[in-house]
């Protein structure tokens, strides 16, 4: 192992705004091979954090340092440059500062180069010398990596373990008073004062009982009396004779608690000792999860209420299916609808392009599939999110989301022999699949990809294409489709602040629609779809060209406007309900019934829902 070695700095003597020493800086010297060159690579960031180079980790002796040089501050704009080269590269430095907070996870772990040629893996000694090298440079207490997956603990390497730092606090809270009660728990002695124990029942319940075991019976009223007496003059800060006296009297109690809970961890547990003596319960959002099982544990009510508040008010794709799971785990409705409606309106626009869509339950997203509120551009969409959901599933150590062609080429790669959903890993996504609207892919070119990618079974393929070649040979009479809930056809626009205007064109069996969103003013905005004309300059070609064309002049259309906006932390939704209309190519029978609202400038989620009814009928 290298050593470092404290070298006394000549320097003469110039302004204090001139002068900043560069601790990081050491003159290279010549490296003897002793080891092999893996080893150099993998202690790398370790040594340049540590103040040496990989090529100086095995110098047999230390070679005389030279004096160190000093920076200087370059003009106003508080950049700095040296008037020499520097012995180290300082985005190295960085680079390595950040390799070490990263960390190696299993992918990197099985990698091999030319400069490692055996796998980290494979070879636990090095492992344990570069660990030893890392915790000389950091200081730090280092675990070497096991097996078994291991409890996310909070490290205090700088602010002092949590028993200790809420003693702390607790003593600034009572302005020193003297603790009364032990409790043993987590592998910790938290010293508390028991007049604060009384907001958790266990707590309540575990005093008790240790009062009873030491012969203290406050049975008796006037007993009962005092001891309120006691705790109301000490809340109030009062000091007398009288009260310090009584207090000595009172011996200290040890409480032992065993939590099994493996989302307990001890800075959560900190965390809720300390808002027992709080009178505004202060959750931190980046723990709730885990503060919210300790309040469970300890069945600590006005905790738990603010930890499930603090969940609703912060979900995102990062949280929402740690926290809907924590709301079924603790049976918490509201929480659980909040993530819902939540994931109803997000699925395609946030959560469909993170990795965090691994996460999500079967059965919560075939529920989402279902949902009537859901919101998507189109149906290929959903068809989209739905195989990439597939994807992430079977491959549980990709860590970035992949693209829609990688995805597409994994499942064209698979033997042939069947579907991957007539396969024994494919049946269990059956029922998700059955839950999309197949039927709402009506693109040529998305077609030919359902046909190509070998994913749905060959039946499922057939009765798509024979739909749609009754609705072209009867004028888009979507005669096998009748439940406009749970087979209209879906396409979406998103109003934010700025543009104030959008519109799409969308074409289904030889119809085409422009669907639009307008916003007036600051708060009123308008949603409407009209009837366009093959012949209409705002069709592009390459929509003209790819998309048949239906010379009906009128055409029968159920259909359904629907706007949601969050307004003050509640969803709100606003609709025209489902209404039938005959679409001409002319005004005014070509415009539907306008949507308006009026709701503060927030991002609006626009969903324009189509069915075709026979016309047979």
């Amino acid at each position: 192992m290298a050593q470092r070695k404290n070298v006394s700095v000549f320097v003469t003597p110039r302004n204090s705004l001139d002068l900043l020493p560069l601790t990081r800086l050491v003159p290279e010297a010549p490296a003897l091979d002793t080891k092999s060159a893996h080893l150099y690579l993998l202690s790398a960031p370790f040594a340049v954090l540590g103040g040496l180079s990989p090529r100086e980790k095995e110098v047999a002796k230390v070679v005389p340092l030279h004096q160190r040089y000093f920076r200087r501050q370059a003009g106003l704009t508080n950049r700095w440059q040296f008037s020499f080269s520097p012995s180290c590269d300082l985005l190295g430095i960085a680079q390595a500062n950040k390799a070490v907070r990263v960390g190696l996870n299993e992918t990197l772990m099985r990698i091999m180069s030319v400069d490692a040629p055996v796998s980290l893996n494979t070879e636990r000694k090095t492992w344990k010398e570069i660990s030893d090298l890392r915790a000389e440079s950091k200081g730090l207490l280092v675990q070497y990596p096991t097996t078994k997956p291991k409890l996310r603990n909070r490290l205090f390497s700088q602010q002092g373990p949590p028993h200790e730092r809420l003693f702390s606090y607790t003593q600034k809270v009572t302005e020193g008073l003297e603790p009364d009660v032990t409790l043993e728990c987590l592998g910790f002695q938290w010293d508390l004062h028991r007049m604060y124990l009384f907001k958790s029942q266990v707590l309540a319940n575990l005093l008790a009982s240790a009062v009873l075991d030491h012969g203290m019976h406050y049975t008796d009223n006037r007993t009962v009396k005092e001891t309120r007496c006691y705790k109301r003059r000490l809340l109030a800060g009062r000091d007398n004779k009288k009260l310090s006296e009584r207090k000595q009297k009172i011996p200290k109690v040890t409480l032992v608690l065993d939590i099994d809970n493996p989302d307990v961890t001890r800075f959560a547990f900190a965390a809720a000792l300390k808002n027992l003596y709080n009178s505004q319960m202060e959750v931190n959002e980046e723990d709730v999860l885990e503060i919210l099982a300790t309040a469970s544990e300890l069945q600590f009510p006005s905790l738990f209420q603010k930890c499930a508040q603090v969940m609703r008010s912060s979900i995102s794709p990062a949280n929402v299916c740690s926290y809907y799971s924590a709301g079924c785990k603790y049976k918490q409705p509201s929480l659980i609808s909040d993530c819902e409606r939540w994931i109803e309106v997000n699925l395609v626009i946030q959560l469909g392009s993170q990795i965090h869509l691994r996460k999500l339950p079967l059965e919560l997203l075939q529920k989402m599939l279902r949902s009537s509120r859901l919101f998507t551009f189109s149906e290929f969409h959903l068809w989209k999110i739905t195989l990439c959901w597939v994807f992430l599933q079977q491959n549980p150590k990709i860590q970035i989301i992949p693209s829609y062609d990688t995805v597409r080429t994994y499942f064209s790669s698979l033997p042939k022999i069947c579907s991957f959903l007539e396969k024994e890993i494919g049946q269990r996504y059956i029922a998700i699949f059955q839950s999309l609207r197949l039927h709402g892919i009506t693109s040529s070119k998305h077609l030919e990809e359902l046909w190509q990618i070998n994913f749905l079974p060959l039946p499922w393929l057939t009765r798509i294409l024979s739909y749609h070649y009754y609705a072209l040979e009867y004028g888009g009479d979507m005669a096998f489709q009748r439940d406009f809930n749970t087979q209209a056809v879906r396409f979406g626009l998103v109003l934010t602040q700025e543009p104030r205007y959008h519109a799409e064109i969308i074409s289904i069996y030889g119809f085409f629609f422009e669907i639009k969103a307008m916003r007036h003013e600051a708060s009123a905005y308008s949603f409407y779809m009209q009837r366009v004309k093959h012949t209409d300059p705002i069709i592009s070609f390459f929509t003209a060209e790819c998309s048949p064309v239906s010379l009906k002049k009128e055409r029968e259309v159920q259909y359904e406007i629907k706007a949601q906006c969050q307004i003050d932390g509640k969803w709100e939704e606003f609709t025209t309900g489902r209404l039938t209309q005959k679409f001409g190519v002319k005004k005014p029978s070509c415009k539907s019934k306008v949507l308006k609202m009026y709701v503060p400038p927030v991002p609006i989620y626009v969903t324009f829902s189509l069915l075709f009814p026979s016309s047979l009928a």
